[in-house]
């Protein structure tokens, strides 16, 4: 029973896991396999890096310890930004990351993690299972020679830390703001300077170099990385991430070579991991914005023209993007279509149960 332990932790998934994982992958002629995965990010980022680390105890679990995967911290193996490429020289057998990081490369790889005015946690559930998401994005890495699966969702996340109110529109003007990909290119068409600052120099940025606002994430994540030490005012929501889906990269030819039982005992630990990092974050997102306005971060909503703007600017980038390049096109036509799809049913439902439980919660105002 040990060996189907995870199974009981999957939630989502777990009963199609279940199936997978049965009498085959017990089997005792099962071959001894040990794999490495290089992971995107630091240990300190214990429900990222933790997502890898259940997709690791998964298989090693449903396989009675016959596939081992070792689990390597970002840059013991590659570095984030060289992640993908290890995976696909088979530096690593499988990484472990965010496919943001790839936006450079090709503007299309966003939609495989996180698009402006996007998808939210669950709708990218369902586009990725349901709808062409994982096909479309399996295109995408096909000439990396790479083989994608979901493996954590952030869900909802915040709109960044500011060391001044944003009021209005021209608030943004000449604002140094550390961001990154198409992002960035929203701010910059708002008038704000995106920098590059990594991470352990975001305080003496602040200090020294006149950086005024971060682009963060959730509030659990934002705790750890101490963002609430370089501004107090904490906005929201993110309108350029509304969900940040994390991803597995297997290198092809390992996972063509796996045997079948195999690939299914992936398929379900990657699905069960996934579910499990998902459910982490709604649960600890909560708890960590209680504890960071309790220490002093003002928590503020945009206002409505802040967000109006950024959506105009946002479609603008897409459409340039999408005349250049066709490919991005398409995935973004299938992707913003789903969007559109489900909203009639979102506003319906959720989004007016929301709203309302809010204005009760409060005293009916």
């Amino acid at each position: 029973m040990q060996r189907r332990s995870f199974l009981k932790q999957a939630g989502v998934g777990a009963a199609a896991a279940g199936a997978a994982l049965g009498a085959p992958a017990l089997a005792q002629d099962m071959p001894s396999l040990n794999w490495r995965m290089a992971s995107g990010f630091p240990q300190k980022l214990d429900l990222r890096f933790g997502a890898g680390e259940l997709f690791c105890k998964y298989v090693s679990e449903a396989t009675g310890g016959k596939f081992g995967i070792r689990h390597y911290p970002e840059g013991e193996l590659a570095p984030a930004s060289g992640l993908v490429e290890a995976v696909a020289a088979r530096k690593a057998d499988c990484g472990h990351g965010s496919s943001l990081a790839l936006y450079g490369a090709n503007p299309a790889f966003l939609f495989d993690a996180a698009a402006p005015f996007g998808l939210d946690a669950a709708q990218m559930d369902a586009w990725m299972y349901e709808g062409d998401g994982l096909r479309l994005t399996r295109e995408l890495f096909k000439p990396l020679k790479i083989v994608n699966f979901p493996l954590g969702n952030t869900g909802p996340q915040m709109g960044g830390w500011f060391r001044k109110e944003i009021r209005r529109e021209s608030d943004l003007k000449d604002l140094k703001i550390r961001a990154g990909g198409l992002a960035a290119d929203i701010w910059k068409r708002l008038g704000a300077a995106p920098v590059q600052t990594p991470d352990d120099e975001l305080a003496q940025a602040a200090e020294k170099e006149g950086l005024q606002a971060v682009a963060g994430a959730g509030p659990y994540d934002d705790g750890l990385r101490g963002l609430n030490n370089v501004a107090k005012y904490y906005y929201a929501p993110a309108w350029w991430a509304p969900g940040e889906q994390m991803s597995l990269y297997i290198n092809e030819e390992a996972w063509s070579k796996l045997p079948k039982n195999y690939q299914s005992v992936v398929e379900s630990a990657a699905r069960a991991a996934h579910a499990a990092t998902t459910t982490r974050y709604a649960a600890r997102n909560p708890q960590a914005l209680a504890g960071l306005s309790a220490g002093g971060a003002l928590v503020r909503a945009y206002p409505r023209s802040v967000l109006d703007a950024a959506f105009d600017a946002a479609q603008a980038a897409y459409q340039e993007m999408a005349a250049k390049q066709p490919g991005f096109k398409a995935i973004h036509d299938n992707y913003m279509g789903f969007r559109d799809a489900a909203m009639p049913w979102l506003r319906l439902t959720q989004g007016a149960y929301e709203q309302y439980l809010g204005v009760a919660l409060s005293g009916r105002g």
